[in-house]
């Protein structure tokens, strides 16, 4: 088994969440049970109940990662606290039958597992739904239209619509993520150290190819470069908020793969969903963590012990609470609970984005030589003026490394220096004066570019940086925009080479507290890679690039051109 599996599934241990064992005592054990679909297909689950004829609340979990037996933790610890734990292999996973095809039937596979659930002799009416990540992923695509039994979920570092959550962000395409976990699944035992040569296969769009073991859905995913039509239809809850009746608790990391959805999910159900119930009972917390929950220490920072949260005891006052109608304090948790870094303390908030929000500008400067940390490029609040623009040349064959940040596959997730990076000259990197007051930064991120290119189509990448008083620069979030998709991914607009364009690059979201004596840095280049793909620069149907070729990019920063990031600035 290759390394990258045996982290895996030890990642995945943190989201079967256990529960502190109580006084042992028996239970029943029934495993491999048969639930057919209305297709014939059968997907079979275990199950760990009540030692009698009981009925009881029922907590499903859904998962492709092979489901856990008699010996699991969580089995026998809901099960002697009183719930009944199902938990199913995914279609074409384990030992359940039908194609393994990620996202395509979880959302009807889902529904009918509930229904079948509602149906047995020891369910009590009330089911709760379990687990992160693509088991975050199997409870989403359940919840629009689900059965009136669902009471409540817990998806961990989860999402929801499977094209811009997690294949295609500013246009370019998530390949670390997608294609060293598409791989993984699908059985093409790609390694650690062979992941970063198959990262620079081309064409893109026969990526799966190149195993022993093909996996043609890497193709698909890639083929299908554009959103509309059924494909990604199919791979997603489509904006369904509105038929969500569950309370959800979502929780989740500002270095999380999901940092963004996790946040949105549970505000666009408080907005949108006619249950008054579900709008009322939407809770998110996000820590400071990565696509693991629960720790102090991420990439290279420790967060203090505040950071470590018991999540299983998060979980399990939830679902004593709506499963089990017990005062576990839960209706009094506010809808948003966050870390806020920095200061390294937790926050409770009314809604996301926070409603005190100054959205401020912070424009690029530079007398035209901003590229390295060396550079003259700086950051602050005054308008531009007539300033020389920054010119880098992007080369496609010496992209500028993934170092941190939300990842999962190919490169270290969480925060970590950035200041080998900034010795590179296709790296521009504007920072603020020393800050003499606290600024924090929380919420979503934009950066407004104003740049060309030579090339017909090019990627353009911002990152947000926390300057330590000892010269470290911590990455926060980031974020690209392929030029074609400046407009949306619904038309393309090829660029006139030398011809200046204004782009919004979403950076995400972050929370954190810029103490005094630190500065803020924004870095602007063409490429982070492999958490994203290279842009060819050719102009090329996206994935048929088989040459790449260098691209000379500007960035312009004047009182017609005034390029900057939108900090969220909350006043203290």
């Amino acid at each position: 088994m290759s390394r990258i599996s045996y982290r895996m599934i030890a990642w995945l241990l943190v989201f079967f969440l256990s529960l502190s064992s109580v006084a042992c005592s028996s239970f029943i054990f029934e495993g491999d049970v048969p639930v057919t679909m209305s297709d014939g297909v059968v997907l079979p689950v275990n199950i760990a109940r009540p030692a009698d004829d009981g009925k009881y609340p029922v907590i499903l979990l859904r998962t492709p990662y092979g489901k856990p037996g008699e010996d699991n933790g969580d089995m026998k610890s809901y099960a002697q606290a009183g719930y009944v734990m199902v938990v199913q292999d995914c279609r074409g996973t384990g030992k359940a039958g039908g194609e393994w095809e990620p996202f395509l039937h979880d959302p009807q596979d889902g529904l009918e597992t509930q229904a079948w659930i509602a149906e047995q002799p020891w369910c009590d009416g009330r089911i709760g739904l379990s687990g992160g990540s693509y088991v975050g992923w199997t409870q989403w695509a359940s919840l629009p239209g689900a059965r009136p039994e669902v009471r409540c979920a817990v998806p961990v570092v989860p999402f929801a619509e499977c094209y811009p959550d997690l294949a295609y962000q500013g246009g370019a395409f998530q390949l670390a993520l997608l294609m060293g976990w598409g791989a993984m699944m699908g059985g093409a035992g790609l390694t650690e150290e062979s992941a970063q040569e198959a990262f620079r296969y081309l064409p893109l769009n026969t990526f799966g190819n190149q195993f022993k073991k093909p996996v043609p859905y890497l193709n698909a995913w890639v083929e299908h470069a554009d959103p509309s039509g059924d494909y990604w239809r199919l791979r997603g809850i489509n904006g369904r908020y509105s038929e969500i009746e569950a309370a959800v608790l979502n929780i989740g990391g500002w270095y999380d793969i999901f940092s963004k959805p996790v946040l949105d999910l549970c505000t666009r159900v408080r907005q949108e969903s006619t249950s008054e119930f579900a709008r009322k009972n939407q809770h998110v917390v996000v820590g400071p963590w990565a696509h693991g929950v629960g720790a102090r220490k991420v990439g290279a920072l420790d967060f203090g012990a505040d950071a470590e949260t018991k999540i299983h005891k998060l979980q399990f006052d939830w679902f004593e609470h709506w499963l089990k109608d017990k005062d576990t304090g839960v209706e009094a948790w506010p809808p948003c609970r966050i870390f806020v870094m920095g200061e390294n303390r937790w926050r409770n908030e009314n809604e996301w984005p926070l409603a005190r929000t100054v959205y401020t500008p912070f424009y690029l400067h530079s007398s035209g030589s901003a590229n390295t940390r060396s550079g003259d490029g700086t950051l602050s609040k005054e308008l531009p003026s007539e300033e020389a623009a920054d010119r880098f040349v992007y080369d496609p064959e010496n992209p500028v490394p993934t170092a941190g940040g939300n990842n999962l596959f190919g490169a270290p997730a969480g925060p970590f220096d950035q200041s080998a990076l900034e010795e590179r000259a296709d790296v521009l990197v504007y920072t603020s004066e020393v800050l003499e007051e606290a600024l924090e930064v929380t919420g979503p991120v934009h950066m407004i570019l104003h740049a060309a290119s030579s090339a017909p189509d090019t990627d353009f990448t911002a990152k947000l940086l926390d300057v330590h008083p000892d010269g470290k620069a911590y990455n926060l979030c980031d974020g690209i925009v392929r030029a074609r998709f400046r407009r949306g991914m619904d038309q393309e607009l090829f660029l006139t080479p030398g011809e200046a364009v204004e782009m919004d690059i979403d950076l995400w979201v972050t929370s954190n507290l810029f103490l005094p004596g630190h500065r803020i840095r924004v870095e602007i280049s063409s490429s982070n890679f492999p958490r994203f793909d290279r842009n060819p620069n050719s102009g090329l149907p996206f994935g048929t690039d088989t040459v790449l070729h260098p691209a000379e990019q500007t960035v312009f920063h004047d009182s017609l051109r005034p390029s900057h990031i939108l900090l969220p600035v909350i006043p203290r």
